[in-house]
């Protein structure tokens, strides 16, 4: 009997007799977390602890200063990690979390009410399928999946549970994003035809230690110094008798422990398609929340490797084109090689709203430009700063109440978007981006993924929720 037959076999175990624990003591094993009321404290686990669930313990820590909640348990295979996370955590609730090594060891405790999962790209859908399926309420990061038949598993998983699961895509819940959504919704700039996106760096993005064909990468003294420094340190320290390889490959075909690999998953296709699970499963989700489309008609993605030539195999530069039922395409480009004026531009048969700054940005502008009225886009600019005629009535858009908008927006850690989870878990409703909104976006990451690949342009059945090489007939 091979290794990983025997731990499938000793895990399906572990489940079964938690479960059996959990029917003795005459509660359902779908939903055997303790029902929430307003003023009970939530009980949070952390599920994979690397720097993105250092974020997740800061945005709980914000969230506790006005909704009762704590981060009780963190749970991560190796080590450090989750030793470093557990440290956090006691700074941060001034309490000693309990630590785990697997999943299944946390999620058999019924005295946790809501997890957090922040592991790499592949391992999302699966582990959200597992908490939900333990009774737990999830928040998950984005991309939801990265693979389609997993993507579907983990939605029906949350359809057929009572669980509260909220996508990480935090811009649903931001206010300059909604009130965007308002004004496309208002008819304001008329029929849409046609959503771009650009979101660019430059710099060797998720490549931040040296690499194993003997070049050190750019070790710039920019504003990621001290991520690029905590991920050399992480390096430097991880060791696999400290993890558990295995486990971390979560189904994928088996190679030799890889520490690149298992930090610097975004590179590698295998376990994530880069730019398109990271930042356009972003993009693509502020679209469907501005036009309220759900899934694409065809997807078209091409790129390469033009910037960072470090052994990555994910493409640093990629444009993708998008087809909507709705009838308007969907463009949305990065390249790692040259950071100009990221934006965002909605164009209208009557006018058009251009946002900013990269993603997130909340600086939009709503204006008559681009409308009926300039048929051949005939205003004339000639100096800086280009102001256009009055006649276009540009204004920028305000929310009261917000904060000022700006072409940063709010930092990944802003605890509005977990609030809304919180708040949702006692009212027992749906979040404002919830699986359905998840599966969305994994539908156009997974089909842009493919499509850079394969060299092939791609079609959605949604009848049958299957990707095409072919017109699906109407």
């Amino acid at each position: 009997m091979t290794d990983k037959v025997q731990e499938g076999i000793d895990r399906r175990a572990f489940v079964k007799q938690a479960g059996v624990a959990v029917l003795a003591a005459g509660m359902d094993a779908r939903s055997y977390a303790r029902v929430l009321g307003a003023n009970d404290r939530i009980r949070l686990g952390q599920l994979g602890c690397g720097q993105r669930s250092e974020g997740h313990v800061h945005m709980v820590r914000l969230a506790s200063k006005q909704l009762p909640v704590e981060t009780v348990a963190v749970c991560d295979i190796w080590t450090l990690a989750r030793e470093q996370r557990a440290a956090q955590v006691k700074k941060a609730f001034n309490l000693d979390p309990r630590m785990f090594k697997y999943s299944e060891e946390m999620l058999a405790r019924p005295d946790i009410d809501g997890v957090m999962i922040a592991t790499g790209d592949f391992q999302h859908a699966k582990l959200c399928t597992e908490v939900v399926r333990a009774g737990k309420d999830c928040y998950v990061e984005k991309p939801f999946a990265n693979v389609l038949a997993e993507a579907k598993e983990a939605r029906a998983a949350v359809k057929a549970s009572k669980q509260v699961v909220q996508m990480g895509s935090q811009h649903r819940t931001q206010p300059y994003q909604l009130a965007v959504r308002d004004i496309v919704r208002s008819g304001r700039i008329g029929k849409i035809v046609h959503i771009e996106q650009e979101w660019n760096v430059n710099e060797e993005r998720w490549r931040f230690v040296p690499n194993d064909i003997g070049e050190t990468v750019r070790m710039d003294q920019d504003r990621n110094m001290e991520w690029k420094k905590w991920m050399q340190d992480r390096q430097s320290k991880l060791r696999e008798e400290d993890t558990d390889w295995k486990r971390w490959l979560l189904g994928k075909p088996y190679q030799p422990f890889d520490p690149h690999v298992y930090l610097e998953f975004r590179l590698y296709k295998d376990y994530s398609s880069g730019i398109f699970d990271q930042w356009m499963s972003h993009g693509s989700d502020l679209v469907h929340l501005w036009t309220d489309e759900s899934y694409p008609v065809s997807v078209v993605a091409n790129g390469g490797i033009y910037a960072w030539p470090d052994g990555r195999q994910n493409p640093d530069t990629v444009v993708a084109a998008v087809t909507y039922p709705k009838g308007f395409l969907y463009t949305y480009k990065t390249t790692f090689g040259n950071s100009y004026r990221s934006f965002s531009r909605i164009q209208g048969r009557d006018g058009t709203i251009a946002n900013y700054g990269g993603e997130g940005a909340s600086f939009f502008v709503v204006s008559k430009e681009g409308g009926r009225d300039e048929m051949d886009g005939s205003v004339n600019y000639s100096q800086l700063p280009i102001v256009p005629p009055a006649r276009e009535q540009e204004q920028i858009v305000h929310v009261p109440g917000a904060p000022p908008p700006d072409s940063l927006g709010p930092d990944d850690d802003d605890a509005h978007h977990v609030i809304n989870w919180l708040a949702a878990m006692q009212t027992r409703k749906q979040p404002d981006a919830n699986v359905d909104h998840g599966f969305s976006h994994a539908i156009v990451v997974i089909m842009a993924a493919q499509s850079y690949w394969s060299g092939k342009k791609l079609y959605w059945d949604p009848k049958n929720e299957e990707i095409l090489d072919h017109q699906v007939e109407v």
